[in-house]
């Protein structure tokens, strides 16, 4: 089955004579390795944002999404095998909670803003300048679709080894685990403790193009805002937005 996946991505990935060799250097640069020339095409379209597809010289499948969807998947199992190694006493429920903050966008975005991913990235020209480049959501996308790219080229070993390598490089395994990730939940649950009431959630405004919008969403309790939030979707926005509530009200985690 993997092989077929591998086989199915290379056959779905066009080669670009004209895709600049520079890119491909910057590339190699943050990642630390040569990348074959047989599997120039598969890197490339790892960093290829689907802005690009505005300028009608490539389909949508020729962005790095199709590769982002392989690369959840595997690094899924990767982070899940890390865990198992490194927690060999922690029940399930604590290494199933831990996997969803180390897989989640942020902790992802964080990586890859560490590799410096984003110089590599090719953007559509209508998107140069705006800093899709740097935004949080794209770059732990472009990490996830480098991972495909890797366990393509060179296999799952090679692949677990390289983000080993990056969590424990870059990560704090402590920080990590007392880390807030549902911000909602956390608010949530301070209202059902101290109220019958419940918090909720409107969006102020949306703004952006369809393919890169930016939501603004405010949470409120018995009609008085508790704060802000943006974000790439409205449940990013929504935790934001819990995010700056619990800071106002000094919600602690316990």
């Amino acid at each position: 089955m993997i092989d077929r996946l591998k086989e199915w991505f290379r056959k779905g990935t066009s080669i670009n004579q004209s895709e600049p060799l520079a890119r491909l250097q910057t590339l190699e640069a943050s990642l630390g390795f040569s990348i074959p020339i047989k599997d120039q095409s598969v890197f490339n379209q790892a960093i290829r944002h689907r802005s690009i597809v505005d300028n009608e010289q490539y389909e949508s499948y020729e962005t790095y999404e199709r590769l982002e969807f392989l690369g959840d998947a595997v690094l899924d199992l990767i982070v899940t095998e890390i865990l198992f190694e490194k927690y060999p006493t922690e029940n399930e429920g604590f290494l199933t909670k831990l996997r969803s903050k180390i897989v989640k966008g942020d902790t992802l975005a964080t990586i890859a803003e560490k590799l410096e991913l984003h110089k590599a990235l090719e953007v559509g020209e209508r998107s140069t300048g705006q800093g899709i480049e740097l935004s949080k959501s794209v770059m732990a996308d472009v990490y996830e679709s480098i991972i495909a790219a890797i366990y393509i080229s060179k296999g799952y070993s090679f692949t677990y080894n390289f983000v080993l390598s990056n969590v424990n490089r870059y990560l704090d395994f402590e920080t990590i685990e007392n880390k807030i990730d549902n911000f909602k939940s956390v608010l949530m649950e301070y209202y059902q403790s101290e109220s019958a009431s419940l918090p909720t959630y409107k969006v102020l405004s949306e703004e952006g193009p369809g393919h890169d919008k930016t939501f603004i969403v405010a949470v409120y309790f018995d009609d008085k805002k508790l704060g802000e939030g943006v974000g790439k979707s409205k449940k990013k926005a929504e935790q934001q937005a819990a995010k700056k509530a619990i800071e106002l009200l000094g919600i602690t985690k316990n």
